[in-house]
Order: C-alpha cells, then sequence, then structure tokens
C-alpha cells in the first residue's frame, strides 16, 4: 500500500463523492426549475456526513436545507452555515429559543407548538420563522382534519401579534414512490385546498412545499415553491422499480479490506450457528466490519460483495465486527485485499442491491452506517471551502 494513501492500515471507509453529490443537487434544481429546492441533510446527510454534504449541496445550488432534529440543524448554523434552514421534529421541552435565536425555521403541527415557539419568540425579542404542517393523507406527521383550521386559528393570533411569521405550509407524500398511484393527486389536491383556506384567513407563506425526491422526479404538478429531495441528491432512486437512473450518480462507496485469507475443507460450517457450508475446499476471507457498523444481520449468505474481479455474498451470519466470504477455490486474495460492499462502478454491488437482498430500502442501507467507519470525502471545493 501507498503510504500516502489515506485508506492505509484502515479496516473500512465509505468514500464520499462531493463531485457526484453537486451533480445531483445541480440534476434535481433542473428537473424543477421553476422551484426552489431544499436539500435534505438530516441523519448526518443519510450517513454521508452533515457539514461536508450541507456545504457542497448550498455549492451547488440548493437554498434550503433541511433537517429532522434540532441537533442537526444548530450544528449547521454553528459551524456558519446561514443558509436558509428548515427543522421539523419536537417535543415538549424542545429548545425552541435556541433553534429562534440562531434563525432557524421551526415546523408546527400542533397549536402547543406554535405557543412553544412563540414563548421563546418573545423571550428572544425576535419573530419565528413557522412552516405549518398538515397532514393530507400520510397519517404521520401534521395537523389532520378539523385541527387545521384551528391550527390557522391560532397561527394568525400570534402573526398579528408579531411573534410569529407563516413563512411556509407543508405536507408530505405517502405514495409518490408508486407513479400512479391515486393518492398521489388525492394529496395534492388536500394540500392546495388547505393553502387556499389559510390564505383565506389571511395568511400569505412564502413557499408552500411538498414534493419528496420521487415526486421532484416524476410529479411537476407537486414542485409548487420548493422542493424537498432527499435521497435522491445521494444518487440513489426513490423509484428502483422504475428503470431510470434520471441521470444521479451514487455518492457514497463502502469499503474494506481482508484481514485473514486461510483454505477451509468442504462441509466446515462458517460462523455462528454454521448456517453456511461450502460444498468443496475453498478459501475464505474475513472482512472487519460487522453489525455494530450498519452491515444488516439479516445480510447473512445474502449480502453482496466484490473482492477484486471476483463478486460473492457474505458466507455465514453476519457477527458483530466481523463476517466471513468465500473467495472460491481458485482464489488468489491476500489479506489486506480491497473488499466492496457496495458503489458507483459498473461491476460493484450497488446500495440497492444490498436493499433487494436483505428486504429494504437503499434509504436504510446508508444511514445506517456506523459511526465506527470512517468517511472520506473527496472532490467539491478545494480546501472544503465554507458556504
Amino acid at each position: 500500500m501507498n503510504a500516502t494513501d489515506p485508506t492505509a492500515g484502515l479496516t473500512v471507509w465509505a468514500e464520499i463523492d462531493l463531485d457526484a453529490l453537486e451533480h445531483n443537487v445541480r440534476t434535481l434544481c433542473a428537473r424543477a426549475p421553476k422551484s426552489e429546492l431544499m436539500a435534505v441533510v438530516k441523519a448526518d446527510a443519510y450517513g454521508h456526513g452533515l457539514l461536508p454534504v450541507a456545504r457542497a449541496a448550498v455549492r451547488a445550488g440548493a437554498g434550503w436545507l433541511g433537517v429532522a432534529q434540532f441537533a442537526e440543524a444548530f450544528a449547521l448554523r454553528d459551524a456558519g452555515i446561514t443558509t436558509r434552514l428548515l427543522t421539523w421534529l419536537s417535543v415538549p421541552g424542545s429548545d425552541f429559543a435556541g433553534a429562534v435565536r440562531r434563525d432557524i425555521d421551526l415546523s408546527a403541527s400542533a397549536t402547543w407548538t406554535l405557543y412553544a415557539i412563540a414563548a421563546a419568540a418573545r423571550e428572544q425579542g425576535r419573530t419565528a420563522r413557522v412552516h405549518l404542517k398538515i397532514d393530507t393523507g400520510l397519517g404521520r406527521g401534521g395537523a389532520y382534519g378539523t385541527d387545521w383550521p384551528a391550527l390557522l386559528d391560532h397561527a394568525r393570533l400570534l402573526e398579528a401579534e408579531g411573534v410569529i411569521s407563516v413563512v411556509g405550509i407543508w405536507t408530505h407524500f405517502a405514495l409518490a414512490d408508486a407513479p400512479e398511484h391515486p393518492t398521489v393527486l388525492t394529496q395534492q389536491d388536500t394540500f392546495f385546498e388547505a393553502v387556499a383556506l389559510a390564505e383565506k384567513v389571511g395568511l400569505r407563506p412564502e413557499v408552500r412545499h411538498l414534493a419528496n425526491s420521487a415526486a421532484t422526479l416524476l410529479h411537476p404538478s407537486a414542485h409548487a415553491d420548493l422542493v424537498r429531495p432527499g435521497i435522491a441528491i445521494y444518487g440513489l432512486s426513490p423509484v428502483p422499480q422504475v428503470a431510470d437512473d434520471f441521470g444521479l450518480r451514487p455518492v457514497m462507496t463502502l469499503r474494506a479490506r481482508l484481514s485473514l485469507v486461510k483454505r477451509v475443507p468442504a462441509g466446515q460450517g462458517i460462523s455462528y450457528g454454521h448456517v453456511y457450508r461450502p460444498e468443496v475446499d475453498t478459501s475464505v476471507g474475513l472482512v472487519p466490519l460487522g453489525y455494530a457498523d450498519g452491515i444488516p444481520r439479516n445480510a447473512t449468505n445474502v449480502g453482496p460483495v466484490r473482492v477484486g474481479d471476483h463478486r460473492t455474498t457474505i458466507a455465514g451470519r453476519v457477527c458483530m465486527d466481523q463476517f466471513v466470504v468465500d473467495l472460491g477455490p481458485q482464489s488468489s486474495a491476500v489479506a489486506g485485499d480491497v473488499v466492496t460492499l457496495f458503489g458507483a462502478g459498473p461491476e460493484e454491488p450497488s446500495a440497492q442491491d444490498w436493499a433487494d437482498a436483505t428486504d429494504t430500502i437503499s434509504y436504510e442501507i446508508v444511514s445506517r452506517i456506523g459511526a465506527r467507519v470512517p468517511r472520506l470525502w473527496r472532490g467539491g471545493a478545494p480546501g472544503g471551502a465554507e458556504v
């Protein structure tokens, strides 16, 4: 190994291609040319690294950033990122004052949230920026049914007092990843009726937003004033059943090195429970990566990997810190050889391949990669300039 190789001595690492991420943001901006774009960077930017990804997304044209948790929003602001920023999950006792002080937009689905935000705004001597969320059919967050007009009435009173400004109204789709599903249009209709009701009582939001990655790519009628792509900015399709990569480029590649290679006889049980037994004498390799690092335990015997030019699968149970691969009887692999779990290369397994093998979605595959896995960010602005 070259002494200047940043992976030298690493057991495992995730390569994050910021050039690919910037390409994806520009591609998505082109898909919704009349809308602003919010890059969703929650969950440590889906496992790709919050600050480097946020800066790259803004460089590429994202005018907004979106996160789920207050701590994520605070980390962005405290790092000097001034881009318009929305966070949407809170509970009684959340640090609303800290959010208002940092000029972070806040979401409200219930009247208690509005009054907590208003109290924080009075304390800070500022007007809080609020996005009202309506549940148009997802059945998760948002004001539902008769709760919506009640939320509007309280928002109007607080806005008249000057402690909040309703700058946005938003919702989230249940089935935008099913392109022909009738709920997509039904939710759109419900949303725009809710916006009309808000305007009728005197609220004038700056942005209306409902399009996630799938709707950004497939439903132009849902673009409104702002689109909120998440998984698509990381180069993974929200609609893998559609035979189109939409010009997106995968951003994360997950690699490890073999720590041991040895010969085993036919019939030797491999790993816990001996749920894999080779049919012939073979070579096996030990990969120092396991479910504590985010490898699904149900990838046992099915998780795809590539060692050199050889495509194979995990052999036996995934353990906390390691798993085994069957390298084949003729393998010349040695300790230190690179193992690719998923990446962007034409012969490499993809995050979607892992999702298919483990009966989940690519979102989970990348976002579950743990903190023990170093991220190596490549590309982007020289020196990682802040924005």
